[in-house]
């Protein structure tokens, strides 16, 4: 059995595109079912942290296609 703390902090790698997508810090949960629905990636795009936006990459669990011990690997197509 994984806790969600085990899930922060690990690297994800997207396998389509060979790309780091980055690290972990969040997880979607579904309260009806109590499984988690997706995980969160932030992705900064400022520059000297004023110019710029902040986003997120939110992958769906469906997209998750291994856990490793440091990594986590998904098959993540990003829509503009």
């Amino acid at each position: 059995m994984a806790r969600v703390y085990d899930f922060r902090n690990k690297e994800v790698i997207n396998i389509g595109d060979g790309r780091r997508l980055g690290f972990i810090e969040d997880v979607e949960i579904d309260v009806d079912s109590g499984n988690i629905s997706a995980v969160i990636i932030p992705v900064s795009g400022k520059i000297l942290g004023v110019f710029g936006k902040d986003t997120e990459y939110v992958i769906p669990w469906e997209s998750i296609r291994k856990i490793g011990h440091d990594i986590v690997l998904v098959d993540f197509c990003q829509q503009n």
